[in-house]
């Protein structure tokens, strides 16, 4: 643990710069609205160790599998969500010396991540080798009302002297994974288009086909009043700028608005998409940033009426509760039954950003308290629609009939987990994935789902049961062989006690749903066996 982060019920708080922290910090203040997310990352040039992350749902590559050995059913690849465009960059120089937090003289500093809001602040005043001191005032966020918006405020103030400011606003496509399993880039650039008014940049991601087209713009003040600038341009492979020199004067502030609309083709037209971002950002533009803000804010505060949980007494647990519903929320909002829940969300490349188990056993009766019942039924259905993909998973594995195994990792339902012990012995998922069909069905007091699609689901996992116990002539009873339990401490183990609890309960739960539809819909229980 560590104790760096201050504690407060409802922001995460960095007091004073810790660099042999940054990339937990960067985790620890990462933003999004279900659609995006973006590590705490700096805008700004730090030329230190840091893990730049911007990600957006349902894109990502099939990362060719590392393992020494290979065994069948192994899948060929794993599932990464990937890092894409970095839209937030600026390069700042002043009287010619680059702001650089790796270089100069740290004076003060603070971050704070506000969780009722989804709000990125910074604060820092630094003095350059020569003398000169500049403070810097940040505002970031991922708009939840408007979804395809990224916005960055980023106030400079020259507090000791009169000088120059230069400010190269750039986007950058040039992006890579840090854990790219042979170091491959994941994306090959399209198109870049920049005038004075906005740039575009447009990349595709190889072997999976997604595009992504990111247009961005900027707006310049001086003592709060919009000036009228025309910037000077750059383009380059994958990367566009505009580019700003201002007189600076001592007690004047400077202040950039980046406004960035990202879109894929995940959601919408491949052939429309550089035409859709324009759109988007001209409609945004005209508004001034505090209304857009408060547009966000205001939706945070609708889900926090639901989502709250409080804790009176103890300030970290609190915190630590509040964290956790921000994550999921800005994680995943209910609205694509495309989408699911990365363990590490938007914080991270680990785990790949990929579907786990952990999504039904974990998350999805939080969203069953906190949200509308469709949010917790869209995660239902994505496994649903994944049905084929786990009846050809077991497939592989030899099982027959219509058997099911779901997978333990996966973007789109075929198994990208590639540890043995895991991909193909803890089998305890297909269970939880039964067991959320009736966390729901019971909360909700709805069997429409249950009868309409989750009965498929239950039937294809209690297949795979039926056919992974054996029967054992010296016990004479059902055993299951070659297992690793959920806490993954033992591997390959006889009879885990919870496997075998949720198998059995599987097993009779999905008899009993049976009988139940047969009572109330004869032609559709037909239709089913």
């Amino acid at each position: 643990m560590k104790n760096y982060i201050k504690i407060h019920p409802w922001k995460i708080i960095e007091e004073g710069f810790h660099p042999e922290y940054k990339k937990i910090s960067e985790s620890l203040f990462s933003i999004g609205n279900g659609k995006m997310g973006m590590r705490g990352n700096f805008p700004e040039t730090y030329s230190a160790d840091s893990l730049e992350g911007n990600y957006l749902a349902g894109i990502y590559y099939p990362d060719k599998t590392k393992v020494g050995w290979w065994k069948n059913g192994y899948p060929e690849y794993f599932a990464k969500v990937l890092n894409a465009v970095k839209w937030i960059g600026l390069n700042i120089k002043i009287n010619g010396q680059l702001l650089d937090l790796n270089k100069c003289e740290i004076l003060e500093y603070k971050a704070i991540l506000d969780m009722k809001a989804s709000l990125f602040h910074r604060h820092f005043k630094v003095k350059f080798k020569n003398g000169e001191i500049v403070s810097v005032n940040m505002e970031l966020f991922y708009s939840m009302a408007e979804d395809d918006l990224g916005v960055l405020k980023y106030n400079i103030k020259a507090e000791n002297f009169d000088g120059k400011i230069e400010i190269e606003s750039y986007t950058d496509f040039n992006v890579y994974n840090q854990d790219s399993n042979y170091g491959e880039k994941f994306w090959k650039g399209i198109s870049t288009k920049v005038n004075e008014n906005y740039g575009i940049v447009k990349a595709e991601t190889k072997k999976t086909g997604f595009l992504v087209s990111c247009a961005t713009a900027n707006k310049i003040f001086y003592q709060e009043d919009l000036l009228d600038i025309e910037p000077a341009t750059r383009k380059s492979s994958q990367r566009f700028s505009h580019n700003y020199n201002l007189d600076f004067f001592e007690g004047n502030e400077v202040s950039i608005e980046k406004y960035a609309i990202t879109v894929s083709s995940f959601f919408y037209d491949k052939d429309r998409l550089d035409e859709i971002a324009v759109d988007k950002l001209k409609k945004a533009l005209p508004e001034d940033f505090l209304t857009i803000k408060n547009r966000h804010v205001y939706a945070w505060e609708k889900i926090w009426d639901k989502s709250d949980i409080q804790i009176t007494g103890d300030d970290s647990a609190q915190q630590a509760v509040r964290y956790n519903i921000l994550q999921l929320n800005q994680t995943y909002t209910g609205k694509d039954s495309r989408l699911n829940i990365g363990p590490k969300g938007f914080t991270g490349e680990k785990y790949g950003g990929s579907t786990y188990w952990d999504t039904e056993a974990y998350c999805l009766p939080v969203y069953l308290y906190t949200a509308d019942a469709n949010v917790a039924e869209n995660l239902l259905k994505y496994r649903y629609n994944h049905l084929q993909k786990a009846i050809e998973n077991a497939g592989k594995l030899g099982f027959t009939g219509g058997a099911a195994l779901y997978p333990m990792v996966t973007m789109n339902g075929e198994e990208c987990h590639n540890e043995w012990e895991i991909t193909f012995e803890e089998i305890h998922r297909n269970g939880a994935i039964a067991y959320a069909i009736y966390n729901y069905t019971r909360f909700t007091g709805d069997n429409s789902y249950l009868f309409d699609k989750g009965l498929e689901v239950l039937i294809g996992i209690s297949r795979f049961w039926a056919q992974r116990f054996n029967y054992s002539e010296k016990r004479q009873k059902y055993v299951m062989l070659g297992v690793t339990g959920p806490n993954e401490y033992e591997n390959n183990v006889n009879n885990n006690w919870y496997t075998n609890y949720i198998a059995r309960w599987c097993l009779r739960y999905t008899i009993q749903s049976l009988k139940e539809l047969k009572q109330s819909d004869k032609k559709k229980f037909k239709k089913i066996v």
